[in-house]
């Protein structure tokens, strides 16, 4: 069966234009011109994976993925959000609130069919290493993609799980934030890798007793992020 993709954008020609390339890559396409449709679409539907403006009419992009992310039936649902705004601080307003990526308009459709099946990719654990892996309280399973703090399940959104495996693979490694970009999402973000900042802060907020005084990642100044194993 076809992974479904909801596309939530006002601009028709936009929505018309990235559902048939999805499509020519045999993705089933779900459209909302709204944020209320589209919210409606996610609550109906549940899509594998949805793309959301951040400027519709009657629910932008941000509430939405406010809502998702509060809402246990929809909170595992991938988000990548497009924004015709450029500054840095629009784009980390998504991905604080727990989206997966986003893009920039304009855009190659092509893309947004390549950021589509990595999310994807992730989101159904394509790339994993048959291994359980514990780190003090922390303890993920590979196989079933789950993780947990002290015996207590935790929700993630599917990029903060792949670089929480990432760096409990790789405990006591300094990574630069374009190393963890590329080693566990395998893409980079157009050269703007301060976002992986935002990620890290939202797997604080859910790992860390104090994310102000974090004890597993910690911030190795002047390169990025390591998870210490002590």
């Amino acid at each position: 069966m076809s992974q479904r993709i909801l596309i939530a954008d006002d601009d028709a020609q936009i929505v018309r234009l990235v559902k048939s390339y999805l499509e020519k890559d045999d993705f089933a396409v779900l459209t909302a011109f709204d944020g209320e449709q589209a919210l409606h679409m996610l609550r109906a539907e549940r899509p594998d994976l949805a793309v959301l403006d951040v400027m519709m009419p009657k629910r932008d992009g941000f509430a939405l993925v406010k809502l998702v992310r509060s809402d246990p039936q929809l909170a595992s649902i991938p988000i990548l959000m497009l924004t015709a705004r450029v500054e840095d601080n629009d784009k980390l307003q998504g991905l604080n609130m727990g989206a997966d990526d986003y893009l920039t308009k304009p855009f190659n459709p092509r893309e947004v069919v390549a950021r589509v099946k990595a999310i994807l990719r992730r989101a159904n654990g394509q790339v994993r290493p048959s291994s359980l892996l514990q780190v003090r309280g922390l303890s993920l399973d590979v196989e079933q993609r789950s993780i947990a703090l002290n015996g207590q399940p935790l929700e993630l959104t599917p990029t903060e799980y792949d670089l929480l495996r990432t760096l409990m693979q790789n405990t006591n490694h300094a990574f630069t934030r374009g190393e963890l970009i590329e080693k566990a999402l395998g893409f980079g973000y157009d050269g703007f890798d301060r976002t992986i900042d935002s990620h890290i802060k939202n797997l604080r907020r859910k790992i860390e007793p104090d994310p102000a005084k974090p004890i597993y990642i910690e911030t190795v100044f002047g390169v990025g992020y390591k998870l210490s194993r002590t």
